[in-house]
């Protein structure tokens, strides 16, 4: 990667929409062409599709270090065995890029909108930088932040702000943009969340901001609990048709990256369902259970064919374990003794055919949807406020069967396969109450809840990133020979590659604040033990 690419805004192919499903695309410059003559709407789309297409990194990593997912393939030991693949590095960085190239544009479309006297835009580019931004931090640590994304004046060799810094700027940024919303002021023309509609953008900006209050809870709590009741008081999202989603279009180029890196052959064939999500999902009779998880055809023929659906009988399910092979030795799954089984003969055999995948019909379009922020997200957040005594209405009970409730009914968005009425939602959640007896065991039920939601819904970076701020669930690590992590779960991503040699001075400072050094064991500053 070039020096400087990361903070520069970058002139690439920008959508034209005019609503939440029209992908049609121009080629601008933002930097060539006149700001006066620009629409800088067009970043919206955007800097949204930048953020919630995270596509293979998200797989190769957080899918398995959170243990929702689970393979046998090499190409995914960084993930499932922590052990280094060849492509580490890439995907290593591909986060870094991603989410600055898309805060770039977020950054760009403030500074348009500002000169245009364009609020609303000027808000919801703030909001979408503080949400790539805070991706950014949340994976690496400290970060360049307020020297970021200036390029254009000269700045290529940015410091990194400690984490504690961006966090306290980006709460106080947040709270100044959602107060700058006007429903009188200027459109939304190119919105790919909510359409434009500004109250959905206020309610947007509140649960952002309780998210990443709850955050900071060990490393600042006063701080926290006074943004997670700002947040609380000025208003979170009301119900699912609340949730931050960006629709994917395959046939324009802008498809779904997660799903279409799943249907590549050996993923498609070695990439399962964790067994602690499944046995989390059996243990407690979840109806996403047969709507999620599939055992697939039997043979290595059909069983491997995306057009083939399979069989989603709740007791068929089985969960695949994390840190297993098929090399034949010692780590070889077919030899544990809980191994189910495989299918097929001959050389149609297929040794992972009984463990269970994601469903076909809900997960592997190239179309599917992008979950970024969810109501079931932000009712289990306010769950957890309660249960820590702090001011929001509701009890921390009702907080939590809205969120059970929402979970399961959010998945219909994937797909109308997916849909599970709002009774059995509620019956379930019902059925299935917070408990109550002590904090601890409130805590550890909110939060498995928000691993398993999170999952589901793929959105594997935000699973792993609460996993490691409450603690839920506990997981068992991994210890595959020639590890990277002495076989701990790891707790953070390596800096950018490039970063030594194109910003050295600011790299080398940023590094000697992480207790470990640039590695992947190394705790940030909210990940207090």
């Amino acid at each position: 990667m070039k020096k400087g690419l990361l903070y520069i805004t970058l002139g690439l192919t920008l959508f034209s929409t005019g609503c939440t499903h029209d992908f049609d695309e121009i080629n601008s410059d933002p930097v060539a062409v006149d700001g006066s003559k620009y629409n800088a709407n067009l970043l919206l789309a955007k800097s949204q599709y930048q953020y919630a297409n995270t596509g293979y990194a998200q797989l190769l990593f957080q899918s398995m270090w959170a243990q929702l997912l689970s393979s046998t393939y090499n190409y995914y030991s960084n993930g499932d065995k922590y052990v280094a693949s060849s492509g580490i590095i890439g995907y290593q960085n591909q986060l870094w890029n991603d989410d600055y190239k898309g805060a770039s544009f977020a950054y760009e479309m403030v500074t348009l909108a500002n000169e245009k006297g364009l609020t609303n835009l000027a808000s919801a580019g703030t909001i979408m930088k503080i949400l790539l931004i805070q991706h950014i931090t949340d994976c690496y640590g400290d970060v360049p932040y307020s020297e970021a994304l200036k390029g254009k004046t000269g700045s290529f060799t940015p410091a990194y702000d400690t984490q504690e810094s961006i966090y306290t700027s980006m709460l106080s940024e947040l709270e100044t943009a959602i107060n700058a919303f006007d429903p009188a002021a200027d459109k939304l023309t190119s919105d790919l969340f909510y359409g434009g509609d500004i109250a959905k953008w206020k309610k947007f900006g509140y649960s952002l901001m309780l998210r990443s209050a709850m955050r900071i809870v060990k490393a600042n709590p006063t701080l926290a609990r006074q943004y997670a009741e700002k947040a609380a008081a000025g208003g979170t999202f009301a119900g699912i048709s609340d949730n931050a989603v960006c629709p994917t279009d395959n046939s324009t180029g802008n498809g779904n990256g997660t799903s279409g890196a799943l249907l590549v052959v050996e993923d498609y064939r070695e990439v399962k369902w964790s067994k602690p999500l499944i046995d989390y999902l059996k243990a407690n009779n979840d109806p996403r259970l047969n709507v999620a998880s599939e055992v697939p055809p039997a043979g290595l023929k059909d069983g491997t064919n995306s057009a083939l659906a399979g069989n989603k009988t709740p007791a068929l399910q089985v969960g695949m374990p994390n840190g297993y092979d098929l090399a034949g030795g010692t780590t070889d799954i077919t030899k544990r003794s809980d191994y189910p089984g495989s299918t097929g003969t001959g050389s149609d055999i297929y040794p992972l055919g009984k463990y269970s995948r994601p469903t076909t019909a809900v997960y592997l379009g190239r179309s599917a949807p992008e979950f970024v922020l969810t109501y079931a997200e932000t009712e289990l957040l306010l769950a957890e406020a309660a249960v820590r005594g702090w001011t929001v209405t509701g009890s921390a009970a009702t907080h939590y069967a809205n969120g059970v409730s929402a979970a399961l009914q959010s998945l219909a968005t994937f797909s109308s396969a997916a849909a599970i009425s709002a009774a059995t939602a509620d019956a379930y959640a019902t059925a299935h109450p917070l408990d109550v007896s002590s904090t601890a065991a409130s805590m550890k039920q909110i939060n498995e809840q928000y691993w398993a939601t999170n999952g589901l819904l793929f959105n594997f970076i935000e699973a792993w990133t609460n996993w490691r701020r409450s603690g839920y669930p506990v997981l068992t690590p991994v210890n595959y020979i020639g590890n990277f992590t002495g076989g701990t779960v790891p707790r953070r991503i390596a800096y950018q590659s490039t970063e030594g040699s194109t910003n050295p001075v600011n790299y080398a400072a940023a590094v000697g604040r992480l207790q470990g050094g640039d590695t992947y064991t190394a705790r940030i500053w909210w990940d207090a033990q």
